[in-house]
C-alpha cells in the first residue's frame, strides 16, 4: 500500500481508504453487519488503514460497525475520517437547510444541512462514543449549510482541534470559492468531492487550486457506485429501494458499456478485475490524495487495496484516456 500526506497535515492516509456509505445499508439496498464488519477488518489487514465514514451512514449505523471493528488494532496506526453537519434526529429543532427525505424501514426520514457551531460539538461527541475512540483523524463538513456562516463552522472546528478532539480539519462537496472562504477562518487540509472517470469537473478548477495550494482531495464513488465494475451490464437487477436505480440514469450507459469492454483486455492481460484498473487509474489522478472505495465483504475489500498492485504504464494511460475522450 502506498502512503500519501494529506495536505498541509501530518497524517499519512492510504492511497486506497476504505469507504463506509454502503455498510451504513440505507441507500444501498441493506447490509449484512457481519459481513461488513469484516470487510473493514480485511482491509486494514492488507493495508487500507484510512476508513472514511459520517454519521448519516446508516444513522449512526456505520459509525458503530468501524467502531466495533477497529478493536483490536493499534489506533495509532488507523486513520478515521468522519463528518458532520447532515441531521435527521430533530435536535436542530427546526433549523438549517432541508436536504431531502430519508428512508429507513419503509419509513421517510427528513435530513437537514446543519453546521452551527453547538450542533457540531454534539455530533463529534456522538461519533467518538459510535466510534469508541477519544479522537477523530480528519473531521469533514458533510455538505454545506446555507444557513450557517463558514466562519462559524470553521471556528468550531478550530476548537476541536484545540481540544484534541480531532486532529485536522476539512470539507466536502465545497466548491473553490467555499474553500478559500473556509481558509480565511481555519487552514482546513482537504476537500472530499465526487469524482470518477465518468465525472472529471474538478479538473478544470479544483485540482489547479490544490496543487497551488497544498489542499489535499479526497475522492468518493470512483466506481460511479458500481457502475464501472461492468457488473451492472452482466446482471442489471438491483433491489427497489437501491438508489443507483435511478442514478445510472445519467449516464450514457451504451457509451460506458462500450468504454469498458475497451479497457477489459487491459485487465485481462495485468489478471486484474476492471474495477481494479479503475480504482489504479484514478490514483494516479494529479492532486488526488485518497480514493474512497466501498466493500460489503472481506473478498471486495482485499481486491480494493490490491488495486495498488497493478502497474500502469504511460502508453496504457494514454490509451485508457483516449477512450475516455469518446464518452
Amino acid at each position: 500500500m502506498e502512503f500519501r500526506k494529506l495536505g498541509n497535515t501530518d497524517l499519512e492516509l492510504s492511497a486506497i481508504t476504505y469507504g463506509a456509505f454502503a455498510i451504513g445499508g440505507n441507500m444501498w439496498g441493506g447490509n449484512e453487519q457481519k459481513d461488513s464488519i469484516e470487510s473493514v477488518k480485511a482491509s486494514i489487514d492488507h493495508g487500507v488503514t484510512t476508513l472514511d465514514t459520517a454519521p448519516f451512514y446508516g444513522f449512526g449505523l456505520s459509525e458503530e460497525m468501524i467502531g466495533e471493528a477497529i478493536q483490536g488494532y493499534d489506533r495509532t496506526k488507523i486513520q478515521l475520517l468522519s463528518k458532520f453537519g447532515l441531521v435527521w434526529d430533530g435536535s436542530n429543532q427546526g433549523k438549517g437547510e432541508f436536504f431531502f427525505d430519508a428512508e429507513e424501514n419503509g419509513k421517510k426520514i427528513p435530513v437537514y444541512r446543519y453546521a452551527a457551531k453547538a450542533s457540531i460539538i454534539k455530533e463529534v461527541e456522538d461519533s467518538l462514543k459510535r466510534l469508541k475512540t477519544d479522537y477523530i483523524d480528519l473531521l469533514q463538513i458533510h455538505w454545506s449549510d446555507p444557513t450557517t456562516a463558514i466562519s462559524e463552522t470553521m471556528e468550531a472546528l478550530a476548537l476541536l482541534i484545540q481540544q484534541g478532539k480531532i486532529r485536522a480539519a476539512g470539507v466536502s462537496n465545497y466548491d473553490v470559492a467555499q474553500v478559500v472562504e473556509a481558509r480565511e477562518t481555519l487552514n482546513i487540509a482537504s476537500n472530499q468531492v465526487g469524482y470518477s472517470m465518468l465525472n472529471r469537473g474538478i479538473a478544470n478548477d479544483l485540482v489547479p487550486y490544490a496543487l497551488e495550494n497544498d489542499l489535499g482531495i479526497i475522492v468518493y464513488s470512483p466506481m460511479e457506485r458500481g457502475l464501472l465494475t461492468g457488473k451492472y451490464f452482466k446482471d442489471g437487477k438491483l433491489k427497489g429501494n437501491d438508489h443507483r436505480n435511478g442514478y445510472f440514469q445519467q449516464f450514457d450507459l451504451e457509451k460506458v458499456k462500450s468504454f469498458l469492454a475497451a479497457i477489459e483486455p487491459i485487465a485481462a492481460a495485468k489478471n486484474v478485475s476492471v474495477a481494479q484498473l479503475v480504482l489504479r487509474w484514478t490514483t494516479l489522478q494529479p492532486a488526488i490524495t485518497v480514493v474512497l472505495a466501498g466493500a460489503r465483504n472481506a473478498e471486495q475489500a482485499i481486491a480494493n487495496a490490491k488495486a495498488m498492485d497493478v502497474n500502469l504504464t504511460a502508453e496504457e494511460m494514454t490509451f485508457i484516456n483516449a477512450e475516455l475522450a469518446k464518452i
